[in-house]
């Protein structure tokens, strides 16, 4: 980085003032602790303090959202599957439509 890129980055208003990749990486673990991490989450995300930080969290719980709803829809999936399973086994047991 040049000496005018960091003049002009330490001119920026806290607002706007850019995170480097250690800081992303310092968030992506504490977004990971369990409780602590989704109550910092939630607060960053709502956060105006660091617009980038705000856009961070939100990306980050965007992509925890669709990782509950992937994990759901396996889980419904893999649940329906044994359960039908089980149907098919109690049936041909009781001497169902075939028996």
């Amino acid at each position: 980085m040049t000496k005018y890129e960091k003049d002009e980055i330490r001119q920026l208003p806290n607002k706007y003032k850019p995170i480097g990749a250690w800081g992303y990486f310092g968030y992506n673990i504490l977004f990971s602790i369990p409780v602590i991490g989704l109550i910092c989450l939630i607060v960053f995300a709502c956060s105006n303090s660091n617009i980038n930080r705000r856009s961070y969290a939100r990306s980050f719980f965007c992509v925890l959202i669709l990782a509950l709803i992937v994990v759901g829809i396996l889980f419904a999936v893999g649940m329906g599957s044994g359960m039908f399973a089980a149907l098919l086994e109690a049936l041909q047991s009781a001497g169902g439509p075939n028996g």
